[in-house]
């Protein structure tokens, strides 16, 4: 331990081989994140990167190699119970933020919450999140009704409601001037360390590999 925070890996990625259709497509570089630590996951457009994300989500399984989280294997446990290890240990952000319009902001944070068999009795943990980011004066506004700086927060909440050991973020800048960019991976990083989670970004965007602790690449296999 050091400073209160565990040394021991939250994510290790060993050997993983990524399939598509049956055939071989990339393969995802061994490494290890302990709480607070970020990486990149790095390459063009269909080297994989998303595949890589879906496997350590537990969506769709590795062709090979193993994915440890937080001491579990996801692809060691049933269909049912690697469903409620995801709902409750992973964190995930899409590209497109999947809200529910006619919900209000908090409404959508917990809806997952509920998904995943949140406890009634931690709902204080929402409105600590929210206020944390800057979302308490609007927690009760449509979800349709809020700027898309706001709904990428409420995405970001929504992830850290559950106190996962791994936040799982696909293209998130994709769409982002230069300003958003640094203001959302500056809000990704600093939410990974104060939640003590790892933090994966996939990603093509080259301004997000100077906001994180490591980067690696997908290597693409012929």
């Amino acid at each position: 331990m050091n400073n209160g925070v565990s040394t021991l890996p939250l994510l290790t990625v060993t050997n993983v081989v990524l399939a598509r259709d049956g055939r071989r497509i990339a393969r995802l570089p061994n490494f290890e994140l302990v709480a607070g630590q970020s990486v990149a996951i790095a390459g063009e457009s269909g080297s994989g990167k998303t595949t890589a994300l879906l496997a350590l989500a537990g969506v769709r399984p590795p062709s090979a190699g193993t994915i440890d989280i937080a001491g579990t294997n996801p692809w060691q446990l049933s269909a049912l119970a690697r469903d409620g290890f995801r709902g409750k240990r992973i964190g995930l952000i899409f590209q497109s933020f999947h809200l529910v319009d006619a919900l209000s902001v908090g409404a959508n944070v917990w809806l997952a919450a509920q998904c995943a068999g949140y406890p009634v009795r931690e709902r204080s943990r929402l409105h600590d999140l929210l206020e944390r980011l800057g979302l308490d004066a609007v927690q009760h506004r449509r979800a349709d009704r809020i700027s898309h700086g706001q709904a990428q927060r409420v995405a970001i909440a929504r992830a850290l409601l559950n106190r996962p050991a791994v936040i799982l973020a696909d293209e998130p800048t994709s769409a982002l001037d230069n300003a958003n960019t640094r203001g959302l991976m500056k809000l990704l990083t600093d939410s990974a360390a104060a939640e003590k989670t790892a933090l994966v970004v996939a990603t093509h965007d080259q301004r997000v590999l100077g906001a994180v602790d490591r980067v690696v690449e997908m290597e693409v296999l012929q």
